[in-house]
């Protein structure tokens, strides 16, 4: 239940309504509030002043003519119908005798004299609350004078059932303004999500479709159409670089090459030339296999192989990487092993995964010793596919596991490489939305791929 709650109040429209809804809310029980203490609290102040008046009159009265004019005028306030249904009045004598009034008894606890107060009352047999003052007479008698709160009563269940239904418009307000709210974000927001969605695929081409209004979100787009333009150029001036690389720098190169060899060939094997002639065709072949890998990088950067995506079987590249390495690693004194087994799918290229998995494994084989143990494993956890590489050899400390996979960052300088295949593998990670990480194996390291689920 909470986990739904959390994501309910994560969608922008749900707390725009939740924010409307008790907006109106608090603006009708503060209007409820106001209505209530200026009709109540006037009823009050009249009613107080009315009983105290009534008060005072019978007391007049008792001083004037005694006992029998109290009486007589109790029956008289009560047989006018000005307030009868009402007012409340009861004069008792001493032994608490009842001798005028509408009240059947004296309260069962007596309000103090002088002071108003609120009590259940019997009138007529039928129960009621009251507003009372007690008021001693100088022959021994009391008298008491009250107003009946049935009045007040009404106008507050009145304001609770108003109060009530405030709340239920609230929530009427917050459901369907969650809808409309919704519907209208998802209106104005979601041709730029999808956008924004093919521009991720590599479809740096689409553009947000204008919405014909004139408001915020009609100048978000055309913001987001002038970046897209912005990022369309840099992209195409990057691949303009890139294509330069490629032909006018791998196309001399390579036909460097070619007249090297042929000079090789045609040198005696004792000439002195031809070690030098040798050591300048390793270099310039390791200088093509740098220019390769990086035009490799570029391309996957770019996101323009995502169009290719499909379910891939991550098991079927980790048995094909085994075999393939299998041989390499028996020569090298390496225990190469394929486990655990699981099947795992992805969704992706195969060829680049699989290309990633291989530079995974022919590092593993390149830094650990004769009779290490390299172990190629997958695994679906929580509907993701895992491949990870894990061996028992030195590993790698902790300090310097973020900056694994940095161009040109190489940890053993003395070994052969160009610190450019970790590059490549995140590259292509991150193209399909993966994870890639580095674990201390305890000895050795596990790295670690990990990718959304590519269904069955």
């Amino acid at each position: 239940m909470i986990p739904a709650l959390r994501q309910l109040w994560r969608s922008v429209g749900f707390r725009l309504a939740f924010y409307y809804g008790l907006l109106v809310a608090i603006t009708m029980l503060a209007s409820l509030a106001i209505v209530y203490m200026q009709t109540v609290g006037v009823l009050q102040q009249r009613m107080v002043r009315q009983v105290a008046a009534s008060v005072q009159q019978l007391v007049v009265r008792h001083e004037a003519r005694g006992l029998e004019g109290v009486a007589g005028e109790i029956g008289h306030l009560l047989a006018d119908d000005r307030h009868s249904d009402n007012e409340v009045y009861l004069l008792v004598d001493r032994e608490g005798r009842k001798l005028a009034g509408n009240l059947d008894q004296m309260p069962s606890s007596a309000p103090d004299a002088g002071d108003g107060v609120h009590r259940r009352v019997l009138r007529g047999g039928q129960g009621a609350i009251a507003y009372l003052v007690m008021r001693p007479l100088p022959d021994g008698t009391t008298l008491v004078v009250g107003h009946d709160l049935r009045d007040q009563e009404s106008i507050e269940s009145l304001v609770a059932s108003a109060s009530a239904a405030a709340g239920i418009v609230a929530v009427l307000l917050l459901i369907g303004g969650t809808f409309v709210f919704r519907q209208e974000l998802e209106r104005s927001v979601g041709a730029v999500r999808r956008t924004a969605a093919r521009i991720a695929a590599g479809e740096l081409q689409e553009r947000v479709a204008p919405s014909g209004e004139e408001d915020e979100f009609a100048l978000l787009e055309q913001d987001i159409n002038a970046m897209l333009d912005r990022i369309e150029s840099l992209m195409d001036g990057v691949r303009h670089v890139s294509n330069t690389i490629a032909h006018n720098l791998r196309t001399p190169l390579t036909r460097v090459l070619v007249r090297l060899r042929a000079v090789e060939l045609g040198l005696p094997p004792d000439d002195a030339q031809r070690g030098a002639v040798a050591t300048a065709i390793r270099e310039l072949e390791e200088l093509a296999v740098v220019f390769e890998k990086l035009l490799q990088i570029a391309e996957v950067e770019a996101g323009a192989r995502r169009q290719q995506f499909a379910p891939v079987a991550l098991h079927v590249i980790a048995d094909d990487v085994a075999e393939l390495y299998e041989a390499v690693a028996e020569v090298q004194g390496i225990v190469l092993r394929r486990m655990p087994c699981e099947a795992a799918t992805a969704l992706g290229d195969r060829d680049l995964l699989a290309g990633a998995v291989a530079n995974l494994v022919d590092n593993a084989l390149k830094y650990c010793g004769a009779g290490a143990v390299v172990c190629i494993g997958t695994q679906t956890v929580n509907g993701r596919a895992q491949l990870f590489v894990q061996d028992d050899g030195p590993g790698i400390p902790a300090a310097e596991r973020e900056r694994i996979g940095v161009r040109f960052h190489r940890l053993d300088r003395s070994t052969p490489g160009h610190g450019l295949g970790l590059a490549s593998v995140r590259a292509v990670i991150a193209l399909h939305g993966g994870q890639l990480a580095f674990e201390d194996a305890a000895p050795g390291l596990r790295v670690r791929i990990d990718l959304p689920g590519g269904g069955d």
